[in-house]
């Protein structure tokens, strides 16, 4: 059995998800791929693991880095959960291209590309960081969630770690 809760962000509604023990799903209300993987049957409660979750979301909102993660548990195939465990290493405030990502994860047929799949595929956003993940070129590129709120996410970031203004390093960099 999933269990749901629904959080209002400043960016818009986002639905959790649990199954019971772990985070399951992070999705916000309209994105593309919104509850992938969420089974048809499914009841809205709080369970601790939602509740640490929604604490999570609300010190990320107010600017701050959590300093934790809940219990997670993203369904997919195992180039996906290799994709979404490298995302998670990403820090606060910082982005990379997913040729870095696609290198860290140990190169395979179609390289970044791959790895693009996998980002845009993560069930958990925000928590899994797929909104730092940027091309090569150092510019934005897609995001389910929309590209606007990508860009405001990494400017929330900015702010939190105190850069004035939103940086977006060289091709591959690590900043």
């Amino acid at each position: 059995m999933d269990y749901i809760l629904r959080y209002d962000s400043p960016l818009g509604g986002i639905l959790l998800a649990s199954d019971g023990e772990a985070l399951t799903g992070l999705w916000f209300d309209g994105q593309r791929y919104f509850a992938a993987g969420l089974a048809p049957a499914h009841a809205e409660r709080s369970l601790p693991v939602l509740d640490e979750a929604r604490r999570w979301l609300d010190l990320y909102f107010s600017g701050r880095d959590p300093g934790f993660t809940p219990p997670l548990s993203p369904r997919g195939t195992a180039f996906r959960r290799a994709v979404w465990d490298a995302l998670r290493t990403i820090p606060y405030g910082d982005t990379r291209t997913y040729g870095a990502l696609a290198r860290q994860v140990g190169g395979r047929t179609g390289g970044a590309r791959a790895v693009g799949a996998a980002v845009g595929r993560n069930p958990i956003s925000l928590i899994v960081p797929c909104h730092r993940v940027i091309g090569a070129d150092g510019g934005l590129t897609g995001y389910a969630g929309g590209l606007w709120r990508k860009a405001r996410l990494l400017e929330m970031e900015a702010e939190g770690r105190g850069v004035s203004e939103r940086r977006f390093g060289p091709p591959g960099s690590a900043t």
